[in-house]
């Protein structure tokens, strides 16, 4: 007497052949080390506008080293002022400089500001918005550059191996808190060489899934 096939998940089944494989050649962690980091309003600079607003021939201040390798928070910061004579008063400098200048904000501190950010992944800032940075020593009228980031997650090759995603991908962030607990859809991985796994929220998103007590977080592929 024969019977009907299950249906079978092939995605599924490709997905656990793959994990029993990696646990037996050495490949990416069982359980890869997740870290999800709440990024504050912030700037990034070029090395002509930090010598406008800070003096010539100065060079950022490394303050505390952030979790990816050769990035920081600056001791400088700026004043930030938006439509309106509305402003910031101090917003970080994060290092190192960069080929253009770009400002992040969340979507509250855009309502402050009086500027309706568009969602972007960092360095597509063509047609934003601009903004008015004011430092010790000088000032830069910024054309274009301000953004809410779009929410992403950094991936090192065996990060993206694991999971089964390539660059631009979207993910999903569960967050397990009490009263609080929350999926982040549409996470878009961005996969680098020497790059550690490190999921990137704005204060919103952290606030609301209150990501200080998280009792749990996972990263799901879409």
């Amino acid at each position: 007497m024969s019977t009907a096939a299950p249906n079978v998940d092939r995605r599924l089944v490709e997905q656990i052949v793959r994990e029993i494989v990696l646990r037996q050649v050495g490949g990416p962690p069982w359980e890869p080390n997740l870290v999800v980091s709440v990024s504050a309003r912030h700037v990034h600079l070029t090395d002509e506008h930090v010598e406008t607003l800070f003096g010539a021939g100065h060079r950022l201040t490394v303050a505390k080293d952030l979790y990816q390798t050769g990035h920081f928070a600056a001791e400088e910061t700026l004043m930030l002022v938006g439509p309106r004579r509305r402003m910031l008063p101090t917003v970080r400098i994060l290092g190192p400089t960069r080929p253009e200048t770009q400002v992040e904000l969340a979507f509250t501190d855009g309502i402050s500001l009086g500027i309706d950010l568009p969602v972007r992944l960092s360095g597509d800032v063509r047609g934003t918005p601009g903004c008015v940075l004011v430092g010790p020593q000088g000032v830069v009228e910024l054309k274009y550059g301000v953004i809410r980031a779009a929410r992403h997650v950094h991936l090192a090759p065996d990060n993206a191996e694991f999971y089964g995603v390539v660059t631009g991908d979207h993910m999903a962030l569960r967050v397990t808190s009490c009263g609080c607990s929350t999926v982040f859809e549409n996470l878009i991985a961005r996969v680098g060489k020497g790059i550690k796994l490190e999921v990137h929220l704005d204060t919103d998103e952290g606030n609301a899934c209150d990501i200080d007590h998280a009792e749990k977080v996972e990263l799901i592929k879409l």
